[in-house]
């Protein structure tokens, strides 16, 4: 990790603003968080699909922090500038029963322990996925009070799973309370945009990042700005796009990834689970049209870069 000033290893469940924070930086500092897996560390090497189906959600996705920051107040932007992570050396990837955008669909448990170690994350023989980390839940306080659920994205960030805020990019979060109260966790290895069967490559991991202060900006809500392309791990070898439309886009997604799940199960020999599984760490949705009444259209794209040529 990158040299730093302060480590926070306290975590905590959902965003609640009369928390007292665990420490006091000024802007400019850099803080490295000490991140405990989206599990809450329930799940471990040693898991099997039998652990998924006892999970305790009241323990799910902690966050370490607050961290106050010294003269922000309700109208500025809080800039966390991401410099490193930690290694990772191991993961998990589960489908949780009620839980996922085809849930309806996949009503059993399934788990996936990854092996990170040699800084490789093979899914099977012959499919591998990059390794990109990045944090699903970071935020700030939200101004209402009382303890709320850190499920659900918000004005404050939160659970936002965007898998470009990895090291270089800078994230603009607004500022609700005095010392915007700063938290993050859910550290992933790896995802794909949209995250589909509910969970990415889980991993607990330290994070560094450095806190910039921003005066009376006003967002409404959270921006991001990336140092470079997207995508360059995944770009190279095309993509097998499998496209879904209906006139609600929920469900134009659900179609374009479920068509995705029939691609891999009849071109790679992969089992329903094994396919939606691998859809949520290496698929990304984008929105192709919404202009087009009455119907939206949804495209499922996977990268062939992970599957390698000489198996």
């Amino acid at each position: 990790m990158l040299g730093h000033q302060h480590t926070v290893h306290q975590h905590h469940f959902g965003w609640d603003n009369s928390l007292q924070p665990v420490m006091e930086v000024e802007p400019g500092t850099v803080v490295e968080f000490d991140v405990v897996d989206a599990s809450g560390g329930q799940l471990h090497r040693q898991s099997t699909t039998a652990d998924v189906g006892s999970l305790d959600f009241t323990h799910l996705n902690p966050v370490s922090g607050p961290v106050f920051i010294k003269g922000a107040k309700p109208g500025d932007v809080l800039e966390v500038e991401i410099l490193d992570f930690g290694p990772a050396a191991w993961g998990w990837t589960a489908i949780i029963p009620g839980f996922g955008l085809l849930a309806d669909e996949f009503p059993e448990p399934y788990l996936k322990i990854w092996d990170l170690s040699d800084g490789r994350a093979e899914f099977l023989p012959g499919i591998e996925i990059p390794i990109k980390p990045f944090p699903g839940t970071i935020g700030v306080a939200l101004p209402e009070p009382g303890l709320h659920s850190i499920v659900p994205p918000r004005q404050n960030g939160g659970n936002m799973d965007i898998r470009h805020l990895t090291r270089g990019a800078r994230l603009l979060l607004p500022v609700w309370v005095d010392g915007a109260l700063f938290s993050v966790g859910d550290t992933h290895a790896a995802q794909g945009d949209g995250e589909v069967c509910g969970t990415a490559i889980e991993s607990p991991m330290t994070i560094a990042v450095r806190f910039h202060l921003h005066k009376s900006l006003n967002f409404a809500e959270p921006r991001y700005i990336l140092s470079g392309p997207p995508t360059p791990e995944a770009d190279a070898q095309g993509y097998y796009v499998t496209t879904g439309y209906a006139p609600d886009l929920l469900e134009a997604a659900r179609k374009s990834v479920r068509y995705q799940i029939e691609h891999l199960q009849a071109s790679a020999g992969l089992s329903r689970e094994d396919a939606y599984a691998l859809a949520s760490v290496a698929v990304d949705l984008r929105i192709s049209e919404v202009v087009d009444a009455p119907n939206w259209l949804v495209s499922a794209f996977l990268p062939q870069a992970i599957f390698r040529r000489d198996s």
